[in-house]
């Protein structure tokens, strides 16, 4: 079985730039997962509105107010 560098040699100098630069994404996708976990201080937020309001109304609404 060849070596990761030695079938990347074989390829092309456009295909080898394409290799690098897929290798370079997964390099940074890696280090972004370390961000900060998801913070939920919004949850609960729209609990005064669940009687006047469905979930769907909502998502309706917040879907026009991310529009503008």
């Amino acid at each position: 079985m060849q070596s990761i560098k030695d079938l990347i040699d074989q390829l092309p100098p456009d295909l080898q730039q394409k290799v690098q630069d897929f290798i370079e994404f997964l390099s940074e996708k890696k280090t972004h997962r370390k961000q900060k976990k998801l913070r939920m201080t919004w949850a609960g937020a729209l609990q005064d509105y669940k009687e006047e309001f469905t979930s769907l109304q909502l998502q309706k609404k917040s879907l026009e107010w991310w529009g503008d």
